[in-house]
């Protein structure tokens, strides 16, 4: 595994992790200051906000893991990889993609997609 790809599976795994005070330590050791993620529901600057909505779909999901399905593909710091959420009965929601940006090794900025391409 290359260091792109634990870097996207600690990301993956902060989502995953019930308890706040770890989700922060693994986002703190991947992401930049004042990166930002999107997706078609929110914009979040920085780890706090990102930690707050975090919070939120894991209040919503308990038990969910977000597991990355593809490979990481890069080039340039910039980097994208397909994911889904295991729910906690087995159950797997549409697969999503992520564009990454990285900046010194770290993530700078995750644009997130829902469902396949169409």
């Amino acid at each position: 595994m290359s260091g792109l790809d634990d870097l996207i599976d600690t990301y993956c795994a902060a989502w995953s992790d019930p308890d706040p005070t770890r989700r922060r330590e693994l986002l703190s050791g991947v992401w930049t200051d004042g990166a930002t993620y999107t997706d078609p529901t929110v914009h979040c600057v920085g780890v706090d906000e990102l930690l707050a909505h975090i919070a939120t779909v894991v209040a919503r999901r308990p038990g969910a893991q977000v597991v990355r399905t593809s490979p990481v593909d890069a080039h340039h710091d910039l980097g994208r990889f397909a994911w889904h959420v295991v729910l906690a009965d087995g159950s797997a929601l549409p697969e999503g993609l992520d564009v990454v940006e990285l900046s010194a090794g770290r993530i700078r900025r995750i644009i997130g997609f829902f469902g396949p391409l169409r």
